[in-house]
């Protein structure tokens, strides 16, 4: 796939590794990276107290978003959209954007065991480093509604195992 204009898009857990995955990603030529969690944080940060304010604000920065990444995309820019493809829904809307696009594509999943993401979370937290601090409780109300991609939804998807 080099130098073919790209939309990358990642599916993973929470502290599964896909900010880590997207900067390697964003390192190729003619690409750039569109995080989520920057965005959120700049134009809401003060009010994501909630899942439910996520839910809403995330929702908001789709529609501001999308059209720029189709923009990019058509413009030959390859795209890696560090935003949760965790849900049908999620990628409905990422397939949707593709559908504007003459861009190839990748879902890159993340398959990490909840143990391991736990694990990392407990760390990324104690760091305090990330823009969002998720307890544990979070982590486990979010990851019921993790739904890793079928086959019908008709996306390439390449497995990334965890790293040992």
């Amino acid at each position: 796939m080099a130098g073919q204009t790209t939309l990358h898009l990642l599916c993973g857990r929470i502290a599964s590794g896909k900010s880590t995955l997207a900067t390697e990603l964003g390192r190729r030529p003619g690409t750039v990276v569109i995080r989520e969690d920057h965005w959120l944080s700049g134009l809401y940060g003060k009010e994501l107290r909630s899942i439910d304010d996520y839910v809403r604000c995330a929702g908001l920065l789709r529609g501001i978003v999308g059209p720029h990444v189709t923009d990019l995309l058509n413009a030959g820019v390859s795209v890696v959209l560090d935003f949760q493809a965790n849900t049908t829904g999620a990628r409905s809307w990422m397939r949707g954007l593709l559908d504007e696009t003459e861009a190839a594509h990748v879902l890159h999943l993340l398959d990490v065991p909840e143990e391991v993401c736990l694990a990392r979370l407990r760390a990324r937290n104690d760091a305090g480093l990330h823009l969002f601090a998720v307890t544990e409780a979070q982590f486990r109300q979010i990851s019921r509604h993790f739904v890793p991609p079928a086959p019908d939804e008709g996306f390439a998807v390449q497995v990334h195992p965890v790293a040992t």
